[in-house]
């Protein structure tokens, strides 16, 4: 089953997609926003390239744990998302992620310009492998769990 992790942003949604074994993920595009109806068919394109059962969306929270009207603006595009596209939405805590985004791409050297093209794809990588790598991590303790019983 593949996946597809969502950057949110004002002016661009980075995007990812996982693998067919949902352990890697991989960017695969950084959508220009211009509005909202463009924005999914963008996505539905993707959705049905990438053959996508679920989208998980980066969620903004705050340091401590609280969230904002950023977090509420993305839950509304999930739930858009979710019923224009019929494709099941997560969310997953976004924090730091572009910030790391932007450190992996510092230290790799890469200009200015050449970040602000891909740090949106780069953040949406993270946000989906921390997404798969909690499921796994789950799926790992619950057959633990059964096994020892």
């Amino acid at each position: 089953m593949r996946i597809m992790g969502l950057d949110v942003g004002d002016k661009t949604i980075g995007v990812a997609v996982s693998d067919l074994m949902g352990w890697t993920a991989q960017g695969v595009a950084t959508i220009r926003r211009s509005r909202l109806a463009a924005d999914l068919e963008h996505l539905r394109e993707l959705v049905k390239t990438y053959e996508v059962e679920r989208i998980v969306c980066g969620l903004p929270r705050n340091m401590n744990g609280t969230y904002g009207p950023r977090a509420e603006g993305i839950r509304k595009f999930g739930s858009l998302v979710e019923k224009k596209l019929n494709i099941p939405v997560d969310y997953w805590d976004e924090r730091l992620t572009t910030v790391a985004a932007q450190k992996t791409l510092i230290a790799g050297d890469l200009s200015r310009a050449k970040r602000k093209q891909v740090v949106d794809k780069l953040a949406a990588v993270l946000i989906l492998q921390n997404y798969m790598d909690a499921k796994a991590h789950l799926a790992a303790k619950e057959q633990s769990k059964e096994t020892s019983e």
